[in-house]
């Protein structure tokens, strides 16, 4: 395919409209002369990223249809838009049939979002994951949007977003106005979705048709018929969007689904926001997520689509935050977020961005990745392939400020042991950049393959001051805490290499938040959040300090499986859960068998004293009312 083939590809549409054919069924083996396929000495799409034109339509010559080949195993485009192969029947019909199921089932609600989604500009529909910062956002850019609000019926004519009559002077559609007070950021937006990141490239090369031109068995048939609004009809089960109807393009040359064009659009621009506000991070990398099934439940694009969009915003996004160009941007569009936002809303400002649940529509965890998980693959059809994932070159700066305090290799590992399991072709496509999961990512590691070693500064502020991973880590390294900041280990840890803390804090918040290793305090605090910890090895504390709540008539707050030693000048630290008398010791510390004693214990709840009792495997503590 080339500049040529474009051509014929365009010319042929007008010639198109009366024929009945449609993709053929063949076997996964089989292999169309012109699809786009990869070369294996072609540079990183980092490198090459400015290739994405429309003048360059095969992967030899664009690096956005390159990384986009895994499409290759499951459609073969044709000379025209309606003469593609389907290569694997079984996913390409998953694919429409998801469709079919969504629009079928979509309320009228979903409807009206999908409209809004739609014909809003993309980079303001993503401040919504923003949260409780979104309104502060929209002041400070003038962020404005025309289209607030779906109409009843299908619209007499096309809408358009436009800045809406009343608006702030100098207001700009989208992600805002470049002189505003948040005009670095609002560039930066901007530059993601520039000159090279567009999905049509993409498009005229894999010709893969929209959901609302095949029926539930990806084959095209038109009818001959032509609907109420003069655009043909074709026997398709997925139903668009009344208030959509006449927003449908009537080229399908130039109107292929893959990729999702609105999808590749609103992750470029969350994950600039990402980016620039990483207090809201795991947030708008789920707004991504929720925007772009939107698109689905329009009736206007695929899970297919939807797929390939994420993979190829994802990328341009890592290539242009990568790039050297636009270096200064990003520095000074995150010091622009930040200073605008602490000096509006003042006080912790990754508290207040959380600290609104009435109306963040992603302030809650648990739901946000109910929200991702089912759409990272859309659950279709996988095949046997169990390649081991590469972190594509130039993926670590996604989370450049989302793990500040990680270096690029350790980062590119975080990516690496978060990342998606192969077996989905679309996402194990050119240089994987399908598989990575910066959802999970921005939770830290999911495996130490090798000791990790990790130092928080508790002066620098944000997440280089205090941070939380909440994977569960498995793998056969081990942690060293460094530096004076915070780290909070929250998931329910397999890793075996043990854990050390010489500096700073470690916060355990699970049982097994510590691994089933050995745990060494050579300085810092260890500190307890959770009801029970379990160490898995021994327990050395050589120096530093032991932190624990202690409740009435709990059990140990902390349970060591082989020994404890306990060094010369260690403390431990107490506080209280109630205002309440306790009648008797309490335990705090429980092992095989214990070496050694605490230099002294402090109660940091007000009003009480208490009294060290070292026994042989337990030690415990006498509280009374001071």
């Amino acid at each position: 395919m080339n500049l040529s083939r474009r051509t014929l590809l365009r010319a042929s549409a007008a010639g198109t409209a009366g024929l009945l054919a449609g993709p053929q069924l063949l076997s996964t083996s089989a292999t169309a002369a012109t699809a786009p396929t990869a070369t294996a000495t072609a540079a990183a799409f980092v490198d090459s990223y400015q290739t994405n034109i429309t003048a360059n339509l095969t992967a030899e010559t664009n690096a956005a249809v390159r990384i986009l080949t895994g499409m290759n195993q499951v459609w073969s485009t044709g000379t025209a838009w309606n003469t593609g192969t389907v290569l694997d029947h079984a996913f390409l019909r998953a694919n429409v049939r998801y469709c079919v199921k969504t629009t079928h089932e979509r309320t009228e609600a979903e409807a009206a979002r999908a409209f809004v989604v739609d014909r809003q500009h993309q980079s303001y529909s993503v401040i919504a994951g923003l949260g409780p910062l979104a309104d502060v956002y929209k002041a400070g850019a003038l962020a404005v949007t025309g289209i607030t609000s779906a109409p009843a019926t299908t619209p007499a004519t096309t809408i358009s977003d436009a800045v809406p009559a009343g608006a702030p002077a100098g207001s700009a559609l989208g992600a805002g106005s470049t002189s505003s007070a948040l005009g670095k950021v609002v560039t930066l937006v901007n530059t993601l979705r520039g000159n090279y990141s567009s999905g049509n490239p993409s498009k005229f090369s894999y010709q893969y048709p929209r959901p609302w031109r095949m029926n539930a068995d990806s084959e095209i048939v038109p009818t001959g018929e032509v609907d109420a609004f003069g655009y043909p009809v074709y026997e398709s089960d997925t139903i668009v969007v009344p208030q959509l109807l006449r927003q449908r393009s009537t080229n399908p040359a130039e109107d292929g689904g893959y990729v999702s064009g609105h999808t590749n659009a609103l992750y470029l621009a969350s994950i600039a926001l990402a980016y620039a506000v990483p207090e809201r991070f795991q947030e708008m990398i789920t707004a991504a997520y929720d925007l772009a099934e939107t698109r689905i439940i329009a009736g206007m694009h695929s899970p297919a689509d939807v797929i390939g969009g994420r993979i190829l915003g994802t990328a341009l996004a890592a290539a242009i935050l990568g790039d050297a160009a636009n270096a200064t941007l990003k520095a000074e569009a995150r010091a622009q977020a930040l200073a605008y936002f602490q000096a509006q809303v003042g006080g912790d400002l990754f508290a207040y961005a959380h600290s609104s649940i009435t109306s963040d529509g992603y302030a809650d965890r648990a739901r946000n990745a109910a929200i991702v998980k089912p759409k990272q693959t859309y659950g279709l059809p996988r095949t046997r392939n169990r390649a081991a994932f590469t972190v594509p070159k130039g993926a670590e700066v996604l989370l450049e400020t989302r793990l500040p305090y990680l270096d690029a290799a350790q980062r590119r590992e975080v990516l690496r042991t978060t990342g998606l399991a192969a077996g989905n072709p679309l996402l194990d496509g050119g240089e994987q950049w399908g598989r990575l999961d910066l959802f999970t990512a921005a939770d830290g590691y999911a495996a130490f393959d090798a000791t990790v070693a990790v130092s928080l500064d508790a002066t620098a502020g944000g997440f280089s001051a205090a941070d939380t991973w909440r994977n569960d880590i498995e793998g056969r390294g081990g942690l060293i805490k460094l530096g004076t900041g915070e780290l909070t280990l929250a998931g329910d840890n397999e890793y075996q290499g043990g854990t050390t803390i010489a500096e700073g804090t470690v916060v355990a918040a699970a049982k097994n938040a510590l691994g089933s290793g050995d745990v060494t305090v050579t300085g810092g605090t260890l500190r307890l959040a959770a009801e029970k910890v379990h160490v898995g090895g021994e327990l050395r504390l050589r120096a530093g300090t032991l932190a624990a709540t202690v409740r009435p008539h709990g059990a140990a707050p902390l349970t060591v499986h082989e020994e404890a030693t306990i060094g010369a000048g260690t403390v431990l630290e107490i506080a209280v859960t109630a205002d309440k008398k306790f009648d008797k010791a309490v335990p705090v510390l429980k092992a095989r068998k214990i070496r050694g004693r605490f230099a002294k214990v402090v109660v940091t709840t007000p009003g009480y004293q208490a009294e060290l009792i070292h026994q042989n495997d337990t030690v415990t503590v006498r509280l009374r009312k001071a």
